[in-house]
């Protein structure tokens, strides 16, 4: 089924993104791996996995439309340094996401493309209530108790 080339374009530009988070996510997991902070670890590498299903779920919905999915872009890949700035380069990629998800469903609204809104809004979903309501809440966290009991409670 051929799809409408402005929604194509916009899809791989979130996948630009997904990717991107992707990435990140996983170099930000292996690196809490890396310092022996198992619960960030568990918690990073899941988001990984995640991301990749929102991948995952472009790259399909592009393929049907008969796009061409741009494996080899990516928008707003950033490595932290430290815990903190892990969990807020971590937080800025989720608002990006969030943002764009939300034009390009205005997009799909504008276009009647209903069935690739109906895919994003599930990726709007777990961007909003999980990814980046779970880094806030670390945040905060890290400011109530310290960034040395918060690290201490993550081993």
């Amino acid at each position: 089924m051929k799809g409408n080339q402005k929604i194509l374009d916009a899809l791989n530009g979130l996948l630009a993104m997904e990717l991107a988070a992707m990435d990140q996510y996983l170099i930000h997991a292996k690196m809490y791996e890396d310092w022996g902070l198992t619960k960030l670890y568990e918690r990073i590498y899941h988001e990984f996995d995640d991301e990749k299903g929102h991948a995952e779920k472009l790259i399909e919905r592009m393929l049907f439309l008969e796009g061409e999915p741009d494996m080899v872009t990516r928008t707003g890949f950033k490595v932290g340094t430290d815990v903190v700035s892990m969990l807020e380069s971590d937080l800025r990629v989720e608002y990006e996401v969030d943002a764009a998800l939300k034009d390009v469903v205005a997009l799909c609204e504008q276009e009647k493309d209903y069935v690739t809104r109906e895919i994003l809004e599930t990726l709007l979903d777990d961007t909003e209530m999980d990814h980046a309501y779970w880094l806030e809440q670390q945040l905060r966290l890290v400011k109530m108790v310290g960034l040395e009991n918060y690290t201490q409670s993550q081993v």
